[in-house]
């Protein structure tokens, strides 16, 4: 196994035989809740175009921090092109807030990944390359309950969410062969945000969400990020690979990751709550 750096709410280890960096995202109450739902993700080398070391921006980790960054590859992964660009820089999950201390560790681990990356990294990906989040079965939606089975997308109006026109339309399934794409506004937008699917057959500009009968209004409690975004980008995923949503697969613990932890930990490079915190989140993972 590679290196380890442990950062602030998450924990990126470099796999060296894989071309992969596993981030395991802690729970906490500081921790975003996209990270929450998330719980760790396998990034593949190759869907990288590069990777960072710099100053935390402001209002972003506390004083005298740093911040590791990786770029995806266009259309590399489902969770960040559902996303497009929406997602608040602190819920990035593609970024490792640091100590300033840890600066020369965090070059090194950068370095690492940097010299492994493939010469077509600034090229779009042409298929998806990041294991697509394990959605929720139903998504609350303020108008509607959402359902996808992997085949389709159903839409359960709400008695007393819904537009009248939504309403007297009645329920609606659109199968992933009638879609072109999906649309997710995030709900921290001002005015709220939405779900739509883009149906091959509709024409000219579709209507407002609480009128559009292949999209859901979120709300105040209703289709937050960490539940919406992930469902969007389960159903991105199929609709493009037209095949059945998978979970992200979990990493098995060895022997070695733990004697990796032990070397970091008598170095000095963990310290004794980081090298126990750490070992009982890979041992929990088994």
């Amino acid at each position: 196994m590679g290196d380890v750096l442990a950062g602030n709410h998450a924990v990126w280890e470099f796999d060296a035989d894989s071309d992969s960096v596993l981030i395991r995202f802690a729970r906490g109450i500081r921790t975003p809740r996209l990270w929450h739902a998330l719980g760790e993700r396998r990034i593949p080398l190759e869907a990288l175009s590069g990777v960072s070391v710099g100053p935390a921006s402001a209002g972003v980790g506390r004083r005298e921090t740093l911040v590791l960054r990786a770029v995806p590859r266009t259309g590399a992964d489902p969770l960040m092109e559902a996303a497009s660009g929406q997602l608040k820089e602190s819920c990035d999950p593609y970024r490792l807030v640091l100590p300033a201390d840890r600066a020369e560790q965090a070059a090194a681990f950068a370095e690492a990944l940097g010299e492994r990356l493939g010469p077509g990294g600034d090229a779009p990906a042409d298929r998806f390359l990041v294991a697509v989040p394990q959605p929720p079965l139903l998504l609350k939606a303020y108008d509607a309950r959402v359902g996808f089975d992997g085949s389709a997308v159903t839409f359960h109006w709400s008695r007393t969410g819904a537009s009248s026109a939504k309403w007297r339309a009645g329920d609606q399934r659109f199968a992933l062969g009638a879609l072109s794409g999906v649309e997710w506004v995030s709900p921290d937008r001002p005015g709220g945000g939405h779900l739509r699917l883009l149906t091959r057959d509709s024409a000219g500009a579709p209507p407002a969400p609480d009128h559009d009968l292949a999209a859901a209004v979120f709300g105040v409690g209703y289709g937050a990020v960490h539940e919406s975004l992930p469902f969007a980008a389960a159903v991105l995923a199929a609709l493009r690979e037209r095949a059945p949503v998978g979970s992200v697969p979990r990493a098995r613990v060895s022997g070695e990751r733990l004697r990796h932890l032990s070397e970091l930990h008598s170095t000095g490079l963990l310290t004794d709550a980081e090298y126990e915190t750490l070992r009982a989140r890979f041992t929990a993972g088994a």
